[in-house]
């Protein structure tokens, strides 16, 4: 009995090893994946006060529900909303964001979309240029 036990476990070693030849265990395709039609935004130059609004649409490429945890932006003058409920796969969901164009500038923003996907995280990015106020810009030409 002790002479076979170290041949037993020698055979499960080069089993193990083996494995199955004809599967890839590196990769499961039924690993959840979101890919975007787009992962950045130009809003251009944007009028001060006017709808920062857009949305980044995505789609569920696997064969798993996509479930959207949580979406993180760099600062509170971006606001995020998302899909609660998973994705199935197969369909589409957005992500809307929001910019606050009471912030006159040049803005380069950057959102982090955490979800149960193998390529998670991933980010987007919306830039632009809100223009100045034109009612506090006329106002202080007139003085």
């Amino acid at each position: 009995m002790k002479k076979s036990l170290p041949i037993v476990f020698i055979s499960l070693l080069i089993l193990g090893a083996c494995g199955n030849p004809g599967k890839d265990t590196t990769k499961d395709t039924n690993d959840s994946k979101i890919e975007f039609e787009s992962t950045s935004f130009d809003f251009g130059k944007i009028a001060f006060a006017s709808d920062g609004t857009c949305i980044f649409r995505f789609t569920n490429t696997s064969m798993k529900p996509l479930i959207v945890n949580v979406v993180r932006t760099t600062c509170g003058c971006t606001n995020p909303e998302w899909p609660k409920d998973p994705v199935e796969p197969g369909k589409m969901g957005e992500i809307k964001v929001t910019y606050n164009t009471r912030i006159t500038g040049r803005f380069q923003k950057s959102i982090t979309v955490f979800c149960n996907a193998v390529n998670s995280p991933v980010k987007l990015f919306i830039k632009g240029d809100v223009q100045p106020d034109p009612a506090t810009a006329s106002s202080s030409s007139k003085k």
